[in-house]
């Protein structure tokens, strides 16, 4: 295990073959391959923590839950919601900052907020040579050439091992409420969050539930904020919603939490048989992605970002692709009993002469995690 960005850069430098790089060990999405384990958790702690400046930066394995506390002490927290996998995926040890960023992971505020690479300020990285590069600040601030912060962002440690990243943080909101409509089918709940987020009522989250908690479908709305300013903005969502169907408002805090917590890491599918699809698409094809899907496979599915996330739980070898021929979008195995497909699936010959290009660039000898991607 690597304790310092000179030590990860020496051993990328003499690596000898692939390398399968590690953080938490939360989250095992991608291509099997075989290569030597390069664990980076030794490269952790937060390094700067200006509260004033809405500003943090830590080691790469530093502890995700952490950050959280560090965060929380200071009234502040991660505004794009980090879905934590270990349920979902069945896998254990600790989500880091760094495999955070890697995966360019992001939750139900996605929607009001952006996504992880939204508020990624800068990043320390070594390349498959074994320098180390660096590139953005601790500011926001427009970039020519690679903009290599937004690009490490999702790329899954194909182009660099991160060492360090710089993010910029929110105030955490004084409380939350969720308005709930009752009983509606997809198509009738696309409408509606599509309506509420298009409303002037600042919706932090959008997601339906097809079977609910107890067999009844429940779209679910969510504000955050001042207590006034949340039950003002909730007695008017409900006004607006109103004529989709029997609209009700939650707002005891442990219930509302919990609600959304269970949507971001999709509690309903942890521990159900079968593969488990996450599929992006725009919002308005998002029932249709899941009609197809039920005609299809039988799947059961569930819906994120007023309806362009959707998540589906399908039998073991399904490929849900096949089924959705013509409609735009990706799809990505996220859990899989056999791997019989690619997780990450051609995106075109133009994107993926791109993406080999800058894995050549970045990675010229193709040893940091090869084969991952596709």
């Amino acid at each position: 295990m690597v304790t310092s960005e000179k030590e990860l850069g020496e051993a990328v430098a003499s690596a000898s073959g692939p390398m399968r790089i590690i953080g938490g060990g939360t989250r095992p999405i991608g291509n099997a391959f075989e290569g030597e384990a390069l664990p980076v958790s030794g490269l952790s702690g937060v390094t700067l923590y200006e509260p004033g400046a809405l500003t943090l930066v830590a080691k790469a394995g530093t502890p995700l839950a952490e950050v959280d506390t560090l965060l929380a002490s200071e009234g502040q927290r991660l505004a794009f919601e980090p879905m934590d996998h270990r349920g979902l995926l069945g896998s254990a040890g600790e989500p880091t900052i760094g495999g955070m960023v890697a995966a360019n992971v992001s939750g139900p505020r996605r929607v009001q907020a952006g996504a992880c690479r939204d508020f990624l300020l800068g990043v320390r990285f070594v390349d498959g040579t074994g320098r180390v590069l660096k590139n953005g600040g601790r500011v926001m601030k427009n970039v020519t050439g690679y903009d290599l912060v937004k690009l490490m962002a999702g790329s899954f440690g194909t182009l660099g091992v991160l060492s360090e990243v710089s993010l910029k943080v929110l105030p955490m909101a004084e409380t939350q409420a969720s308005v709930l409509i009752h009983g509606l089918d997809d198509f009738s709940a696309v409408r509606a969050m599509s309506a509420a987020l298009g409303s002037p009522f600042d919706v932090t989250g959008a997601a339906h539930m097809p079977g609910g908690q107890d067999g009844e479908a429940v779209t679910m709305i969510r504000l955050e904020g001042f207590e006034g300013a949340v039950a003002y903005r909730a007695q008017r969502l409900v006004g607006l919603l109103s004529g989709f169907g029997e609209v009700t408002i939650e707002d005891a805090p442990d219930q509302v939490a919990a609600r959304w917590a269970g949507t971001r890491d999709v509690t309903a599918f942890h521990g159900a048989s079968g593969d488990v699809w996450r599929i992006s698409v725009k919002p308005s094809d998002g029932p249709e992605v899941g009609a197809r899907l039920r005609a299809a496979a039988g799947a059961e599915v569930q819906y994120d970002w007023g309806g362009g996330l959707v998540w589906t739980l399908v039998a073991p070898g399904s490929d849900v692709r096949t089924a959705l021929a013509g409609l735009g979008g990706h799809a990505r195995i996220e859990r899989a009993e056999t791997a019989k497909y690619p997780a990450f699936p051609s995106q075109g010959a133009v994107l993926d002469q791109m993406s080999a290009e800058l894995r050549a660039r970045f990675d010229p000898r193709g040893i940091l995690n090869p084969g991952l991607m596709g």
